[in-house]
């Protein structure tokens, strides 16, 4: 009788122990769940604003994703995090810086989710009301940081004022133009003085975060701007993730929700039309 009250405790706490592990399994696979609609995204600049803005939305709840924000403003960093998945998702960068980071580290590289906007970089000058009466000799001002003056002379190529080398790519330098026809001079400068020096030169690019900051809209005060077209997917934003995150469907929502009528009206908004949105397949940038 003993034997059989020792088997009976038994079975009871077997039975009892499994009960706690299924209850523990689905606990774990419902917390999992709930953690698999929740991102964390990493971002920097005016864009730290507008997915704060976009977490609040209803389109979001819609959507079942519950958004996190968090500012790391070292481009560098900000895609480490992302590739090492101490941040989900990224939305700070260009196509081209995107194609430059996984160059550089090909062993912990992001994917791309979808794009979201062209800031166009623009010419402007305080003399000159057209960049065909920007005359022969003229100093033009750009950035010293190589992507952004890789953009500038794109943008005064597309502009017809020098001819790049063919193989041209997206760090380019100076030593890559081609032709000069009318002599420019080019003056090198950090990127965020652009507003400052505008009166000492005769043009300057300036990129649009720059520009707004130094209150200036690229639309209506440059002389000549980016448009969305082929010549610029390069400088095209998207949503980035780790390569190893690249078919996570909740993601791949954020690129939907960004696009959402009531959310671009926000950014159209805030931002006086200046982030000109780009809702393209991802194919249109290769």
């Amino acid at each position: 009788m003993k034997k059989s009250a020792y088997w009976l405790i038994g079975i009871v706490v077997v039975v009892v122990l499994a009960g706690f592990g299924i209850h523990s399994i689905s606990s774990s696979q419902a917390s999992n769940k709930s953690h698999s609609s929740s991102i964390l995204i990493g971002s920097e600049g005016s864009d730290i604003d507008i997915w704060q803005h976009i977490a609040k939305t209803d389109d979001a709840k819609k959507l079942g994703l519950k958004i996190k924000v968090k500012n790391i403003a070292d481009g560098v960093q900000l895609n480490k995090a992302t590739a090492d998945g101490d941040v989900d998702v990224n939305a700070f960068q260009s196509w081209s810086y995107y194609l430059t980071y996984n160059q550089q580290n090909k062993a912990n590289k992001l994917t791309a989710l979808g794009t979201t906007y062209l800031e166009p970089m623009g010419i402007y000058s305080k003399k000159y009301k057209n960049v065909k009466d920007i005359p022969a000799g003229a100093t033009i001002a750009i950035a010293n940081n190589p992507s952004q003056a890789a953009r500038g002379l794109i943008l005064l190529q597309k502009a017809g004022l020098i001819t790049l080398d063919k193989n041209f790519g997206y760090v380019g330098t100076l030593k890559d133009i081609k032709s000069n026809p009318k002599h420019f001079k080019f003056r090198q400068i950090d990127d965020t003085t652009g507003p400052r020096i505008i009166n000492d030169v005769d043009a300057v690019l300036i990129s649009n975060t720059v520009a707004l900051e130094g209150h200036l809209h690229v639309l209506t005060d440059s002389i000549y701007h980016e448009k969305v077209d082929q010549s610029t997917k390069d400088n095209i934003n998207i949503l980035a993730t780790s390569e190893k995150n690249k078919d996570n469907a909740n993601y791949k929502k954020l690129v939907k929700l960004y696009h959402q009528k009531d959310i671009q009206k926000y950014i159209k908004d805030k931002y006086y039309g200046t982030k000109i949105e780009v809702n393209k397949p991802l194919s249109y940038l290769k």
